[in-house]
Parts: structure tokens; C-alpha cells; sequence
């Protein structure tokens, strides 16, 4: 298939404020085209959600970022057209109920319809159908995955396959876009050592090919240029108490290269237990989300405000459940 041109990717000062402080902050990288990035770091520690900015997938409210020279937040839609997504949980999943060959087939027809040019929808059917599937055996070869060694060939069920197969097939969906940034997330999660060598060796063997890879781990290989968002708890003094306040969360920081404070979990009550206390900076910020009446039960007119704080909810969402994976 088409080797692009693979995307640079560049950002300064980069993060995203969601309602409950930083997902992530301060983000710095300047990446070359067909560089192999790697996001390194635990669980909960923002890595999806930083993903998902750089794809154009989420808005950033602070600093920016360019990919290929489109600048975000400004331009998201001009790096969704250029940025494919392979397996990210809860966003693109595998259909567990279709075969490989059918979802194969579901991926070209979704790139044809909306990410082809209008007048590929005007050829007859047979040419449709032989372009197709040229571009899917080239897509396969490219992600490393021979149809005649699985269980029961292309009427293999996506559920039956093995962990590193799913990655392989969802790196095949995704190329065949021909995309110039290919993101993966959580990609050696369940794998064995072996598998996860393989793993890396095939977005190498991607991004020798001009395709710049973005992939999610919790560990990065030594050729990687790598971000790591390595959260630790560090002692910060708290704030004075305040009638009716309750503790307030530290905030979460990413930056290049270098470990970062973490937030207490996301999915515990923000009006029961003592955290770590804020900076000054991030207690004025957050002064207002964390008031409580005086039974510690929060105040009604604050948790509205709060809930209102951001119309897009769509960002404030996806970066509230990415910190509160653990």
C-alpha cells in the first residue's frame, strides 16, 4: 500500500484541564516524521487522553501542539483526516460478534465512504470491490497478519483471537486509510515478552515504512522517542482548613522526560477522605469545586456549576474516566 508522509509532531506547554484539575500538563515533544513515540507510564496516569489530543480526538485547554503543521486545539479535524486510530479501548473497539474477513470489510467500506474521494463512489461495483480488497491484502502484509494461519481463516471471529493478532488486525484496519500518524493504545497490555517484542518490531517495521507511530505503553523500548507520564505522590503541604472545605486534589503534571505529582483517584468520593493538599496556585483554582457544607455533604449549587463548567462535555468526560483508570 501508499507510504505517506508521515506526520512531525511537535507541542509546547501542552495539557488538558478537566473538572476535576489536570489530566495532564506541560507536554513537550518535537518528534520527526516517521519517528516511533512512545507514551510511557501507569495506568490512570493520563497517557489515553494525551493520545487522544494529539490525534485530534479531544480538545487540550492549555499550550499547544502541530501535527504535519496543523496546529491544535484549532485544527482538530484537519489531524483526524490525517490521523488513524489502531486499538484504543472504549473508543474504536474490535466487533467481537463479526468475523476478521468482515470486519476487514467494514473498515474499507467506512474509509471509502467517508474518508475516500466522492468520486471513488461513482466507480462500478466490481472495480469498488477489486480496489477493496487490494488495499486490505496490502493493509494485512503491512501489519504482519496471514489470515491462513488463524483457526479458521478469514471466518475467524474476532472474539477468538489471541491479543497480538486483535493488535495486528486493528493496525490492518487503521492503515488502510493510509494515515501519516498511526496511535495505538495500551499496546502491551496482556502481552508476553515475546509478543511484545514482536509488537515493537512491527510499528518499527511501520514508521521505517514513513508512517510517524504514537503508541501507549507501559514501557518504552530504548530506540523510542519516548514521553513519560510517571506520576508520584510528593509531599505538599495543604492548605489551611477552611470551614465547610474539604481536602483539595494535587495536581497532575506531564512533562518532557521527567516524573510528575499525581491526583488522589478519581473514582473515589471527593467529599470523604484526606489527600495531598494543593499548591497555592491550584488551591485559588480549584477553591470553588471543592466546597462543602458544614455535614461534609457538597453543596448542591457548586456541584451544578461544576457540572456546568464546560458545555463540551465530551472532552471533560473521556479526560474524567482516563483519570480514573488505576
Amino acid at each position: 500500500m501508499d507510504s505517506p508522509h508521515g506526520a512531525a509532531v511537535k507541542a509546547e506547554d501542552f495539557g488538558l484541564k478537566g473538572p476535576r484539575g489536570w489530566v495532564f500538563r506541560g507536554v513537550g515533544i518535537d518528534a520527526a516524521p516517521g519517528s516511533l513515540i512512545a507514551v510511557e507510564g501507569p495506568s490512570g496516569s493520563g497517557r489515553t487522553c494525551l493520545l487522544l489530543a494529539l490525534t485530534g480526538r479531544m480538545k487540550a485547554t492549555q499550550g499547544h501542539a502541530e501535527i504535519d503543521g496543523h496546529r491544535l486545539p484549532k485544527r482538530m479535524t484537519a489531524v483526524r483526516r490525517i490521523a488513524a486510530l489502531g486499538h484504543v479501548p472504549g473508543v474504536n473497539d474490535l466487533d467481537q460478534a463479526l468475523t476478521v474477513a468482515e470486519q476487514l470489510r467494514e473498515g474499507a467500506l467506512l474509509h471509502r465512504r467517508y474518508d475516500g474521494p466522492v468520486r471513488a463512489l461513482l466507480r462500478p461495483r466490481a472495480e469498488r470491490r477489486a480496489r477493496a480488497a487490494a488495499r486490505i491484502d496490502e493493509a494485512l502484509a503491512a501489519a504482519g497478519l496471514d489470515l491462513d494461519t488463524l483457526p479458521k481463516g478469514a471466518r475467524t471471529s474476532v472474539r477468538d483471537l489471541e491479543r497480538l493478532e486483535a493488535v495486528r488486525l486493528s493496525v490492518a484496519i487503521a492503515l488502510l486509510g493510509s494515515p501519516r500518524l498511526l496511535a495505538l493504545d495500551d499496546l502491551d497490555l496482556k502481552l508476553s515478552d515475546t509478543e511484545r517484542t514482536e509488537a515493537w518490531a512491527l510499528l518499527r517495521s511501520i514508521a521505517a515504512r514513513g508512517t510517524t507511530v504514537l503508541a501507549v505503553c507501559s514501557e518504552a523500548p530504548a530506540d523510542a522517542v519516548a514521553l513519560r507520564t510517571s506520576p508520584k505522590e510528593e509531599d505538599v503541604p495543604e492548605a489551611p482548613d477552611a470551614p465547610g472545605a474539604a481536602p483539595q486534589a494535587a495536581d497532575r503534571k506531564i512533562t518532557w522526560g521527567s516524573a510528575a505529582k499525581s491526583a488522589p483517584d478519581a473514582g473515589a468520593d471527593a467529599g470523604a477522605g484526606a489527600g495531598a493538599g494543593p499548591d497555592t496556585e491550584a488551591a485559588a483554582e480549584n477553591d470553588s469545586d471543592s466546597e462543602t457544607d458544614t455535614d461534609g455533604d457538597r453543596d448542591t449549587d457548586t456541584a451544578t456549576a461544576t457540572e456546568n463548567e464546560n458545555d463540551d462535555t465530551k472532552g471533560e468526560d473521556d479526560a474524567l474516566a482516563e483519570a480514573g483508570r488505576a
